[in-house]
This record gives C-alpha cells, sequence and structure tokens, in this order.
C-alpha cells in the first residue's frame, strides 16, 4: 500500500486569516517502508515573515522572495502524492493550509477522507503521554539531534519513522513470515523487482546409503590421506 506522510511550514497559525504555506516536504511509503522517493518545495508567500514564524522554521521573507509561487508547483505535487492516503502530525493543520493553497489555484482541494492523523493515534496509543514529534522521537528512540528547526522534509522524514512504530513498528516484520507475498518491500514497478516466489517444502539432508557407498569408495581412493597417519588422540 503506498501511503504519503507529509509536513508543511507556514507564516502563521490560520489561513483563513491571510497565513500561506511556505514549504512542503513528502516522503513516500510503500507497505511502511520509505522508498527513498520524496517531494519538498519552497514557496513564496507573496507576504511578509512574521517573527514569531520564522524563529520556528528559520525561513526569512528574502530567502523564499525567489521561491515559485505554490501555483507553480501544484501540478508536480499532485502527481507526486496521486491517490495515496497523507499522514500528518496534526493533520487538521497541514491538511488546512494545503487545501487553501490548492484552492486559490481553483482547484478540488484534497478530500478529508485521506487524512491520517498520527496525534490522534499517539492519544489512543499513549494516553496521556506528550504527543509532540519530539517526545514521539524520544520515545521511540528516534534520532532528532539534527532538528535544530521545524523542517517540512526533516520533519517529514523524522515522522515516517514515529508513523511506522504506531503502526506496529519492528513487530511488523514477525508477521511476514506468514504471507510474504502479500507485503512485498517495494512497488512491484520498482526496476529490478522480481515476483515473490512461493516457498518451498525443507529438503532433506541426510546421504542415502548409494551416496555413503559411494563416498566411501572415493576416500578409499586417496593415497597417503592425512588423516590416516595422525597419530590417536590420547585418552
Amino acid at each position: 500500500m503506498r501511503e504519503i506522510v507529509f509536513d508543511t511550514e507556514t507564516t502563521g497559525l490560520d489561513p483563513r486569516t491571510g497565513d500561506r504555506m511556505v514549504e512542503i516536504g513528502c516522503v513516500e511509503l510503500w507497505n511502511l517502508v520509505p522508498t527513498g522517493r520524496t517531494f519538498h518545495a519552497y514557496f513564496n508567500p507573496e507576504r511578509d515573515m512574521p517573527a514569531g514564524a520564522e524563529q520556528v522554521h528559520g525561513l526569512t521573507a528574502a530567502f523564499l522572495a525567489d521561491k515559485p509561487l505554490f501555483r507553480d508547483t501544484l501540478d508536480e505535487l499532485l502527481a507526486f502524492i496521486g491517490d495515496a492516503p497523507l499522514i500528518a502530525h496534526n493533520a487538521g493543520f497541514d491538511f488546512g493550509f494545503l487545501n487553501a493553497e490548492i484552492e486559490r489555484c481553483a482547484r478540488d482541494p484534497v478530500c478529508l477522507s485521506r487524512m491520517i492523523d498520527t496525534v490522534g493515534m499517539a492519544k489512543k496509543r499513549h494516553p496521556g503521554a506528550k504527543l509532540s514529534l519530539d517526545a514521539l522521537c524520544t520515545r521511540y528512540g528516534i534520532d532528532r539531534s539534527h532538528r535544530v528547526k521545524h523542517g517540512a522534509l526533516l520533519d517529514a522524514e523524522l515522522l515516517a519513522q514515529v508513523y511506522v512504530e504506531l503502526r506496529g513498528g519492528r513487530q511488523i516484520g514477525l508477521e511476514l513470515a506468514a504471507d510474504q507475498a502479500a507485503f512485498p518491500t517495494h512497488p512491484p514497478s520498482m526496476p529490478g523487482e522480481r515476483p515473490a516466489s512461493a516457498l518451498r517444502p525443507a529438503r532433506p539432508h541426510a546421504a542415502s546409503a548409494e551416496e555413503l557407498a559411494r563416498h566411501a569408495g572415493f576416500i578409499a581412493r586417496i593415497k597417503d590421506a592425512l588423516w590416516g597417519t595422525a597419530p590417536p588422540l590420547a585418552r
């Protein structure tokens, strides 16, 4: 199953009051395994960058001034996400900004039925615990030492690891032997992919009487064999 984990950075908290998306990062998963395919883009928000937002992600108005507008990258983004489920942390926030930008381009918004919220998943799995991305990375032993500031692609990569853990993490691997053919590691379209083969029964490894006789005849033909001249072991 193909899924997309994504994160956004913005100029503020509410697209309805004029805040804009300035960065998006997407990570592709196939059956909970990262494929290595990502999508990342910065956008010119066509407005100033509030100091509070800049402190969170470090993106300045000057840095974003020469970046493309969201509408210039929309088709590429939509092609990448396709019709896959979209996973985000506090997903309502990210979906709100994503759809606000899409609607600015007079295009249909992404259906909310595709939304998977890892905050909601974490609440069910760890009731009463801290639910921030940092806290979940710490809980699951995910290295976030390189996360000095928020960044959409970096946060999506960290969230992809958190999402796998919320889905069962390494325990998933214990079930693969039951039906390997049903869970390919990568998409079937990847180069060099081979179809899964049926499991074969274990082969018997005991030598037959005929094989033992042939082996004894072969050994008998060897002259001055080392094992024939070795002194007996002391007892």
